[in-house]
């Protein structure tokens, strides 16, 4: 026999609606049962209930660029210096964490090793740890001298990379990291800032190396999701037919166009966070500067002003599990998206639900609250469509439920996970 839940006295936010309006809200095993507006609440409710009285009933956030393998690294060498064994149970750590501040899901934007993102997701799954419904994310596919290749002539040094040259070698690369699990083939096309040997606007990528790792990947039928910031590299991805675009800063109009022309297929995603942490407190500003993270800033919120404006659909998630952005910010995202790009507290909270479940391939059961629907919603305490603020303080998050289970009660005066204690990160 399935158990039900009912939430009365809140405000629904059902992630397409402008606005939040009074509902009870009935579920039923893992699913929502029932939609009730109104501010009556009916009278044969089952018994298992919880009062969300001055609080806002909305869908489980989305985590759209998510390095769940990060672990607050002040180096992109500390990811290689890690063992697998310490580096899967920070990982584990991690993906608790992410789910006690309201992230019922996440699409992994890179794993740091093989195989860390294939075996958290399958842990997830048969209830071995606790974390967000997850996606899982091969390492970063990059050339030498591209992000993620860390060694010197001299020293051989793993980071966070798979090297490959050639489009034989990428198509070898996307096949094992497809033996191995993975949901999403990641592949850096440009560079980045905090490398040396290849900035941000330099696209050390081949056309044909791409086009061997898409290739492969939709064959298999899995995701491909891009690191692209420099022009010539958003206009790669959109020709090879990449699902998930993130950054784009130095996207030019031609850029801009061609995101727009495909845009009820792909998906992009900003990454500030670490932009933004970078350049105010997280560097001394001359560090910032030397690094052009001023002008990175500009080009973004430029950039993503344009994208909105273009109807381009747009994920949260900023590169948080560094140092300067610790795991745990995730949520900061949303404010960021109203602040710097534009949007109304309503369109960045659709971005962090229901365009980030469509991102999992989820849009037609998760991300709302409807009918049908899976059962992840969180309580917040506030009217978060007015404040997206409230997000970033798990204290105002009174109840978080994934897939039907109460990882947070509102009920409960200890704070756990089905049973667990929660770190208090």
């Amino acid at each position: 026999m399935m158990n039900y839940i009912c939430i009365t006295g809140a405000k629904v936010w059902d992630g397409l609606s402008d606005s939040a309006y009074p509902a009870t809200v009935i579920v039923r095993g893992n699913r929502i049962e029932s939609v009730i507006p109104g501010t009556e609440v009916p009278s044969d409710l089952p018994a298992d209930r919880i009062d969300g009285t001055g609080m806002t009933l909305m869908p489980g956030m989305v985590e759209g660029h998510c390095h769940p393998s990060f672990t607050n690294i002040k180096s992109m060498t500390e990811l290689g210096q890690l063992s697998n064994e310490e580096h899967m149970l920070l990982t584990a750590k991690n993906l608790q964490l992410l789910l006690s501040h309201g992230f019922t899901s996440i699409f992994e934007a890179a794993s740091a090793k093989p195989m860390l993102g294939v075996t958290a997701r399958n842990a997830i799954n048969e209830g071995m740890i606790a974390g967000p419904r997850m996606l899982a994310g091969s390492p970063e596919m990059t050339t030498t001298a591209g992000l993620g290749d860390e060694r010197k002539r001299h020293i051989y040094q793993e980071s966070f990379g798979l090297i490959a040259d050639g489009a034989d070698e990428f198509r070898r690369v996307a096949r094992e990291c497809i033996r191995d699990g993975v949901d999403v083939l990641k592949i850096n096309i440009s560079g980045d800032e905090f490398i040396s040997h290849a900035r941000a606007e330099i696209t050390p990528l081949e056309e044909e190396e791409l086009a061997a790792v898409v290739s492969v990947g939709h064959r298999y039928g899995k995701l491909i999701a891009a690191h692209a910031r420099s022009s010539q590299s958003v206009k790669m991805a959109v020709r090879h037919g990449v699902d998930c675009i993130y950054h784009c800063d130095f996207a030019d109009e031609e850029a801009l166009d061609m995101l727009e022309s495909v845009k009820d297929r792909v998906f992009v995603g900003p990454a500030f966070g670490l932009v933004h942490n970078s350049t105010m407190g997280g560097m001394s500003p001359q560090v910032a500067e030397s690094m052009g993270l001023f002008r990175k800033f500009e080009a973004t919120c430029k950039t993503y002003k344009e994208i909105r404006k273009r109807g381009i659909r747009v994920v949260v998630g900023g590169d948080y599990g560094f140092a300067i952005t610790p795991m745990g910010q995730n949520a900061r995202d949303i404010e960021h998206f109203v602040n710097f790009f534009g949007y109304t507290p309503v369109e960045a909270l659709k971005c962090a639900t229901t365009v980030g479940a469509q991102l999992m391939q989820m849009g037609h059961e998760l991300g709302q609250i409807k009918e049908g629907f899976l059962a992840d919603m969180l309580l917040v305490r506030g009217d978060v469509t007015e404040d997206v603020s409230l997000l970033q303080d798990r204290d105002n998050l009174a109840m978080i439920m994934k897939d039907g289970k109460i990882w947070k009660d509102p009920r409960s005066a200890i704070e756990t996970l089905q049973g667990l204690i929660i770190a208090t990160v």
